[in-house]
């Protein structure tokens, strides 16, 4: 069953994502950060919206919901260790949970880290995985609630899916993270690589994300953080994967 995928700018650096089936006319949402470029976008293309999936509780991503809703009827589903501070949820889902997506299956992640009841929503039927503020392109969400190994443990979830799964994540961070990421391993071709592409990409105005898993995994310091040559570039040579990873999330929070 085609689908078809819109990567939508939002706000200053956002992505929310549409997905369409032309069969049966329905259009879901990933994340709603601004109601105003959704509409329009919906407008454009003259759909409707039967469905809002939340990842995370961020206000940048649920802003939109409300005037979406109302203006559509559409309906609403989110974590439920996270429901307490999520728009009303037509549904509340949790790790493990398959749920129906247009006539897919999505698989719901828990990917608690950037905060707490934070979920991924992988679709292996078109090879798509919704990762917002967890895994991002050459990058992950600042910890604001979880802790180092929650969220090591979230990225291994993420990285443990096929190679050739499309990452959909939540911000235009990439060039920055692609800065960052050479800091810590200068030596990494594939990363020298993709920054340049990434360098063009910006310079056309053009969104250097969905990602593929098969990139991140090559070129993703927060991914590699169990690789010998990763923990010996940082001068952590047999330290724990946790600590590795640890130590490259705060080198970035003061990048």
């Amino acid at each position: 069953m085609p689908l078809e995928l819109v990567t939508l700018p939002c706000l200053a650096d956002n992505y929310a994502y549409l997905l369409h089936n032309a069969e049966t006319g329905q259009t879901a949402l990933i994340d709603a950060p601004d109601a105003a470029p959704i509409r329009a976008a919906l407008a454009e293309r003259g759909w409707g919206l039967e469905l809002i999936l939340l990842t995370h509780h961020h206000p940048d991503h649920i802003d939109g919901v409300e005037p979406l809703r109302e203006a559509f009827g559409a309906k609403v589903v989110g974590a439920a260790a996270d429901a307490h501070r999520l728009p009303k949820l037509d549904l509340a889902v949790q790790d493990g949970d398959v749920i129906d997506v247009l006539g897919l299956k999505a698989h719901v992640i828990d990917v608690s880290g950037h905060t707490l009841g934070h979920i991924a929503l992988h679709l292996p039927e078109i090879g798509t995985v919704f990762t917002a503020d967890s895994l991002m392109a050459l990058g992950c969400g600042r910890l604001f609630e979880g802790t180092p190994d929650q969220m090591w443990q979230s990225l291994c979830k993420l990285r443990a899916l096929p190679a050739d799964t499309l990452v959909c994540s939540g911000h235009e961070y990439t060039a920055s993270n692609a800065r960052f990421a050479l800091t810590v391993e200068p030596g990494n071709a594939a990363l020298s690589a993709r920054t340049k592409d990434i360098a063009a990409k910006r310079a056309r105005g053009e969104a250097t994300v969905p990602s593929l898993l098969s990139e991140e995994i090559a070129t993703n310091p927060f991914l590699r953080a169990d690789l010998p040559e990763v923990k010996a570039a940082i001068g952590m040579a047999g330290a724990s994967d946790v600590a590795v990873f640890a130590e490259i999330r705060g080198r970035k929070d003061r990048f």
